[in-house]
């Protein structure tokens, strides 16, 4: 059938370079595929005329800029177009962009593609494509963004398409056919890509490498048989469960049980089973027990729960109806806190996510929705425990109460809280999301970090900010808020690099789950111990610091002491565990300004050629060894802190 088809297109071909001898290459390749489109209904190739010199005046062709006729892009987008792509294509030797989205076309992708080597655009999506993706698609140099999902391609995926060196934007392979593991080489993917595998036939486990760790679940999604993190499926073998020894051939399967013992010795099957039957027994009957007190509790309970919702009906969106869970009184809830927050659960939850952050106590994703800006969401590690004695009502009530407080806190210099989510095993935070990464980033490095150092004007900037945004919590409330949890990894900048203080009141609404009030308070130390990382506990102020590493509560002077190491952190350039001679970083500071060593010699040196700036760098010391005094009776208040560095410049 294809050669009858490229046999076809021949003779056309022929017949049209007869007719129309002046059209070029390029124009006589387009003609190519206009004769292998059978169903033009909407009449969107009717301008492409045989007697036109080049293709340039073309509906939906851009031609090179210089002239000489060489096209540079087709689009041909919701046209409804049904037929095949011809291998003709190829001849587009000047081709960037090709674009036939949401057609009728079905056949393979012709391997003669892998020729248009400044292709950046290969866009194919929602046609009828079948076969496997060609290989020479790998060998795309130029090629950026590659769309290829909802048609009915089949085969394993390419490793060779990880390897395109200019890959930035999108690779969609999702909706169609494909079968077997993702390749490890996947992982090699710019983590700035949007990758989708979803809805395919996809099996194994997800490889923990490179940036396929940093990718969402709904990368994943609709394959049933894959299995690994970031998806709640473990993988066969992950669950280090005890395993009954398997019995020899001559063994009864009660024998089983009897590891170690002669066979002739081994008893009658009938006393396990009678052990079985009772302990089925005592575990039902107090399963039964536990479920009637849930449902007692929620009957007593019922007109406080309407009232609630009533009060709640202005900003409250349930997903769905709410679905009761855990005996008949948990379900879902949706909060927008900010009534300028259009985003829908299902919009958010189905939209596209990616890891940009992980801690023992969440993840964070940045989440992009079909409209609008992309959002942060903050997925909290902790679940209910289950506990009979505390209801899931009430420990829904105790979220919500958390939250609310977060939402209120509202500042410049706060990241701001748009809406919340809360289900019995799925607990989610969602803000703005600032693409610029963190104050830590951009002094130590990471993902986001600019390639040159921020210059003093800036960090001055940021930090000015944070203390404002720092004091702002410590005075917005009677309940005299505390951080608890204060580095510069917490203080985020947006696109123009303004600060924004994140993650206050994580601390209350991870120690939710726990019932004791001490493990409610816990502060700074306890935020230390979660991160896993030295440098977190460098943070914590002296006081807070209980012998054998346990967490002492939170205070707001201990808020002021990391915050002033944060300062040094902008002023020296170094982490909190990078002071000389294996000390940290404020006790190697506070042992340089007691020696009155030169300031050369602390300072960063990127900022040794501000000259202007050493009188400011000096009062900025002065502020952080301020906040940083072993008794906390000593130390300023955020507010005087603030004021302070206001005053710098």
């Amino acid at each position: 059938m294809a050669a009858v088809r490229v046999a076809a297109v021949g003779v056309l071909l022929a017949a049209v370079a007869v007719a129309a001898a002046a059209l070029n290459t390029d124009g006589l390749a387009l003609l190519a595929l206009k004769f292998a489109v059978t169903d033009d209904p909407g009449s969107g190739l009717d301008t492409w005329r045989d007697a036109d010199p080049d293709p340039c005046g073309w509906a939906g062709v851009t031609c090179v800029d210089g002239g000489g006729g060489r096209v540079a892009g087709v689009e041909l987008a919701n046209l409804s177009l049904a037929g095949y792509l011809p291998s003709e294509l190829s001849l587009l030797s000047e081709l960037e962009t090709l674009s036939l989205p949401s057609n009728r076309l079905s056949g393979q992708i012709p391997v003669a593609i892998s020729a248009l080597q400044k292709l950046t655009t290969l866009d194919l999506a929602h046609n009828f494509l079948s076969g496997q993706i060609p290989a020479g698609i790998g060998r795309l140099a130029s090629l950026s963004r590659l769309d290829l999902s909802s048609n009915q391609l089949n085969g394993t995926l390419p490793p060779s398409i990880a390897g395109l060196p200019r890959l930035s934007g999108v690779l969609n392979l999702s909706y169609n056919h494909f079968v077997g593991g993702i390749p490890p080489e996947f992982g090699g993917i710019p983590v700035a890509v949007s990758l989708d595998l979803r809805g395919n036939d996809l099996a194994g486990e997800i490889p923990q490498v490179g940036s396929l760790v940093n990718q969402g679940p709904t990368a994943f999604d609709d394959n049933p048989r894959l299995c690994g993190f970031p998806l709640k499926i473990e993988c066969a073998g992950e669950r280090d469960e005890p395993r009954i020894p398997q019995s020899n051939p001559g063994m009864n399967p009660g024998a089983a049980a009897q590891v170690g013992r002669p066979p002739k010795r081994r008893s009658s099957p009938t006393v396990p089973i009678l052990a079985v039957i009772v302990v089925a027994a005592i575990v039902a009957g107090l399963v039964l027990q536990w479920q009637c007190r849930r449902r007692c509790a929620a009957t007593t309970r019922n007109e406080d729960k309407e009232s609630s919702t009533k009060e709640k009906s202005a900003a409250v969106t349930l997903a769905g109806t709410e679905e009761r869970r855990g005996g008949g009184e948990e379900g879902e809830l949706f909060v927008a806190v900010d009534d300028g927050f259009g985003m829908e659960l299902e919009e958010l939850l189905r939209a596209s996510a990616y890891v940009v952050g992980k801690s023992r106590g969440g993840i964070v994703y940045r989440v992009v929705p079909g409209r609008g800006t992309a959002v942060a969401v903050r997925r909290l590690s902790e679940p209910d425990d289950g506990d009979g004695t505390e209801s899931g009502w009430r420990r829904r009530r105790a979220f919500e109460a958390e939250a609310a407080a977060i939402g209120r806190a509202r500042h410049p210099n706060v990241a701001r809280l748009r809406a919340y989510y809360y289900a019995p095993d799925e607990k989610l935070l969602i803000y703005d999301y600032l693409g610029n990464g963190s104050l830590h980033s951009s002094l130590h490095g990471g993902p986001t970090a600019s390639p040159t150092p921020l210059p003093w004007s800036v960090r001055l900037s940021i930090v000015q900010g944070a203390a404002r945004g720092l004091a702002y919590l410590h005075e917005c409330s009677p309940r005299r808020y505390v951080h608890g949890c204060i580095k510069s990894s917490k203080i985020l900048l947006d696109d123009e690099l303004r600060p924004h203080v994140s993650g206050f009141g994580l601390a209350r609404l991870v120690a939710g789950a726990h019932k004791t009030a001490q493990s409610r308070k816990l502060g700074s130390a306890a935020c230390a111990l979660r991160s896993g990382a030295l440098s977190a506990l460098s943070y914590v102020a002296p006081e807070l610091r209980a012998p054998g590493g346990t967490a002492a509560a939170a205070t707001q002077k201990g808020d002021v002491f990391a915050f002033g190491v944060v300062l040094l952190e902008a002023v020296t350039g170094r982490q909190p565990t990078e002071g000389e001679g294996g000390q940290e970083l404020e006790a190697w500071v506070r042992g340089a300004f007691k020696e009155e060593r030169p300031l050369s010699e602390v300072v960063d040196p990127t900022l040794l050629g501000e000259v202007h700036a050493k009188k400011q760098v000096l009062a900025v010391f002065h502020v952080a060894l301020g906040c940083t005094e072993p008794d906390p009776e000593l130390r300023p208040r955020m507010r005087a802190v603030a004021e302070s560095l206001d005053r710098v410049n």
